[in-house]
């Protein structure tokens, strides 16, 4: 094991982990800035509630990042590996349905009396190391692209996944599911024909479970808050003291910062004008108080990651590192385009988070995972260029 870490710890992407710190700290600072104000009319707490929060959140990320860094990726293809994951995931999903409660208007959270965790998180990085493992398999075989013994089986699982996060329901964290497993899948190597049909049979599944269940069971699907946000879409001006004023003052505080700012804490909008200003739409507070430079920090250092991860995945040999290293790359950079695609009107709001930005013990410690898992992969490459 000592030499398993001197050996690879020589290979660190430090990019990548400067990077991944950076935008951590960054995350932090704003986070107190954002959420004082909130924190004090709101909740009645002190000003720094969410900032200690988060520290600890962040406390917990880090250590998990230097497992999952220092964890070989190679397991991931283990069996019992695959069986232990798709357990953590189907059991949160199941009893976030029993015993959880709900927030931002699905109910995806489970109560463990010391935190809360969403299900739907862990699924999004677990779907990624289950359907590595089990193509990565296959690929060893040479069964790669046999449809009903290698594809259905891992197919059947993403689509009971989307299911079931559906039924919370959690659009937003469905969509990314769905196309995450889609960009796992494209990076396994199946012939291009073979993965038109798999999307093709994905969404067609997830469209069998899902139009029954809007077609019974609308209230649940069709809220007030869901059909409030898909009007402001459209229009957010019609209502902009209802269910516009999110994206509204989303707006204001964006026109309003300019190229360098009003300064860190001078945000207007965060005083109450921007409801829950340190979660979605964080960005909008940075934009008010950073400006250009604030928003291009954080744009700039998230493509880094997504970049450096499709970089590993497009040139290394290993077909289970391929598929973890673009999992991880587009489940981040999906994330972060409909977090900010809500936030600018581009689609409609759904309460998906910024990665690494907003506050969130369950987002931060998940992607920490990731992150390492990422690093993992990246210090197995450089090991890789070296031997050859």
């Amino acid at each position: 094991m000592k030499q398993y870490i001197k050996r690879y710890s020589k290979n660190l992407d430090y990019p990548l982990l400067l990077t991944y710190i950076a935008l951590s700290i960054f995350g932090l600072v704003m986070i107190y800035s954002a959420s004082m104000a909130w924190a004090v009319n709101v909740y009645g707490w002190e000003a720094d509630h969410f900032y200690k929060q988060q520290l600890v959140n962040l406390s917990l990320a880090f250590p998990v990042f230097i497992v999952s860094a220092l964890f070989p990726y190679k397991h991931f293809s283990n069996k019992g590996m695959m069986k232990l994951i798709l357990g953590v995931i189907f059991l949160g999903l199941v009893l976030v349905h029993l015993i959880g409660y709900a927030g931002g208007g699905a109910k995806s959270w489970i109560n463990l009396g010391f935190a809360s965790v969403q299900p739907s998180e862990v699924a999004k990085v677990g779907i990624i190391l289950y359907l590595s493992g089990v193509f990565a398999n296959k690929n060893r075989k040479g069964m790669i692209n046999n449809f009903n013994e290698s594809i259905a089986p891992p197919v059947i699982v993403l689509t009971l996944v989307l299911f079931f996060v559906f039924l919370e329901p959690d659009l937003g964290s469905m969509i990314i599911i769905g196309a995450v497993g889609l960009c796992v899948m494209l990076a396994s190597g199946i012939r291009f024909k073979l993965y038109l049909k798999l999307s093709s049979i994905v969404l067609a599944g997830a469209a069998l479970f899902i139009l029954p269940m809007i077609f019974f069971a609308q209230d649940k699907v069709f809220t007030e808050k869901r059909l409030g946000r898909l009007d402001a879409f459209f229009n957010p001006f019609e209502d902009e003291l209802g269910f516009g004023m999110q994206i509204v003052n989303g707006y204001l505080a964006i026109g309003s910062g300019g190229l360098s700012g009003l300064g860190l804490g001078q945000s207007v909008q965060k005083l109450g004008y921007l409801p829950e200003p340190h979660t979605d739409f964080i960005m909008s507070v940075i934009a008010e108080e950073l400006g250009v430079f604030g928003v291009a920090f954080v744009l700039v250092g998230l493509a880094f990651i997504v970049l450096r991860g499709l970089s590993i995945a497009m040139t290394t040999k290993d077909p289970l590192a391929r598929m973890l290293a673009a999992g991880v790359a587009s489940m981040i950079g999906i994330q972060t385009f409909v977090n900010l695609g809500g936030l600018t009107g581009i689609i409609p709001l759904t309460g998906v988070t910024l990665p690494f930005i907003s506050y969130g013990g369950t987002s931060v410690i998940l992607l920490s995972l990731a992150m390492g898992v990422l690093m993992n992969v990246s210090m197995f490459h450089k090991v890789e260029k070296l031997k050859k």
